[in-house]
């Protein structure tokens, strides 16, 4: 049943090639790469990962076999998402509850080239909010900008190439 208090923004797609050569055996890069996504990093700590300040906390409360919750609070809003985990290719974050509502996903795959890619999608909305309204559009705005998702999304690209040059992934 369609919740008549939902609105989605138009899905986000933004996608990023990394170097595979930069640290040797491109397999071995690949699959290195694809267990640092997968092995829960940025979906238990968030605060790892996003630029400084964004996320203040971030705390696991439940966990099972096939995903786990957090409950977290990014950009001055407490959420809480359920995580689920595909090993080795992607992670899908459900917004649960906080001001926003809907999924959003991490997946790494290799090219036609074979060069690693990490695509970020979502689809996501206001809860509550009108579509197309004033609070929609500003959001998107932020979706949009240098500060929104991008960014986010470059923090985490950054901060995993320190982690497994650190050798922590």
């Amino acid at each position: 049943m369609t919740n008549p208090h939902s609105t989605f923004s138009r899905p986000k797609i933004h996608r990023t090639s990394l170097n595979q050569k930069e640290n040797g055996s491109e397999s071995k890069w690949l699959q290195q790469r694809q267990e640092g996504l997968c092995q829960q990093s940025e979906a238990r700590d968030a605060r790892l990962f996003l630029p400084p300040g964004l996320c203040t906390r971030c705390d696991v409360v439940e966990e099972s076999a096939t995903h786990f919750v957090r409950e977290a609070t990014i950009a001055g809003s407490d959420i809480r998402e359920i995580i689920t985990l595909e090993p080795q290719s992607k992670v899908t974050f459900f917004q649960g509850t906080g001001p926003r509502e809907g999924a959003i996903i991490n997946e790494l795959f290799e090219d036609e080239a074979g060069a690693l890619q990490l695509k970020f999608y979502c689809y996501i909305g206001l809860r509550g909010k009108e579509h197309g309204g004033p609070e929609e559009q500003a959001e998107q705005a932020q979706f949009d900008s240098d500060k929104g998702y991008k960014s986010a999304l470059l923090s985490t690209l950054k901060r995993t190439r320190e982690l497994l040059a650190a050798g922590r992934l």
